[in-house]
């Protein structure tokens, strides 16, 4: 008998990983509604139901091509949604409609818990603190390098001048213009002349320069593993992709559990997680970001990641 539960697709509008993942769904004839928070009103409503029904969650979700009961869902794949801000309105109006609309929408989905989701929202928001990752990373036995993090200024010119180089770190990536133009915060060298008391207004991250000789972009999907070595040359891989060279690799069997366990910690079954590779092949931690970009490695290295995700997906239950 065929499986008509429907996958939820929550994603931006122009989102080329999540295409490859609902092409696969497609292969396998699994029914996908997409839709993306920031499409609220005629292009998405939403009507749930509590209490006075047999399910905790009744109710359904509308988009110009589909209506999915709340209580059939499969599986929800939560990539990279966007929330409405409501420019059209005043200030104080804006923000009472994008909070309304945060946790009457997102409170609906949220309290879901018979679908599978890749991953809860909740649960990637818990994962993305660089501090506590790095603290789980140490748990783990995973190699961390030496970081300080900090908004004292003599601290952090101490630390600096105890390590051959230190780089500095965002501690959270956020839009950004200057002048105009958007810029990002690459991974960059810091020297102890250039920290000065504006350190002091917010913390930052400071951390020893591993010696490397690449990187390593780990997948986990599920209970798949997918490892790629980038060939780069630069301190910061991500500045210029065109630049870059891909080999397939495995992963030791200890850092490979050490990763499953690291996503089970937070309750999460999918995670992208960065190393650096240092000179003697050893194994430098750096960061795990749980809705990563992959669909660029897919394209190089021929992995059937999207292939993976869209299992996962189908079958609605962690592994």
């Amino acid at each position: 008998m065929t499986d008509e539960r429907p996958v939820l697709v929550a994603t931006e509008a122009d989102d080329l990983t999540a295409d490859m993942v609902i092409t696969e769904l497609n292969r396998r004839s699994v029914p996908v509604a997409r839709f993306n928070p920031d499409d609220i009103g005629a292009d998405l409503t939403v009507s749930a139901r509590f209490g006075g029904c047999p399910a905790p969650v009744a109710g359904q979700l509308r988009t110009p091509s589909r209506t999915v009961a709340l209580s059939r869902v499969r599986s929800v794949y939560w990539r990279r949604p966007v929330w409405p801000s409501f420019d059209h309105l005043g200030p104080d109006d804006a923000r009472f409609a994008a909070a309304q609309t945060r946790y009457g929408l997102g409170g609906t989905l949220y309290a879901l818990n018979g679908p599978l989701w890749v991953n809860h929202p909740l649960r990637n928001a818990a994962a993305d603190y660089k501090p506590a990752q790095l603290a789980v990373a140490q748990r783990l036995r995973l190699t961390v390098p030496p970081t300080l993090v900090t908004n004292d200024p003599d601290e952090a010119r101490a630390f600096v001048g105890s390590h051959d180089q230190v780089i500095f770190k965002t501690l959270r990536w956020t839009p950004y213009q200057r002048d105009g133009v958007p810029v990002t915060g690459w991974a960059a060298p810091v020297t102890a002349t250039e920290i000065d008391e504006r350190v002091s207004l917010v913390p930052h991250l400071f951390q020893a320069a591993v010696d490397k000789v690449a990187d390593l972009r780990v997948l986990v999907v599920g209970r798949e593993v997918f490892a790629v070595r980038i060939e780069s040359g630069m301190l910061d891989w991500r500045k210029d992709y065109s630049a870059l060279s891909y080999r397939v690799v495995d992963l030791p069997d200890r850092v490979e559990k050490a990763l499953l366990a690291y996503l089970d910690h937070y309750g999460l079954v999918s995670g992208s997680f960065d190393f650096a590779v240092g000179k003697g092949g050893d194994l430098w931690w750096l960061e795990l970001n749980p809705n990563g970009q992959w669909g660029w490695l897919e394209e190089s290295t021929g992995l059937a990641m999207s292939a993976a995700f869209a299992e996962l997906l189908t079958q609605g239950v962690a592994p």
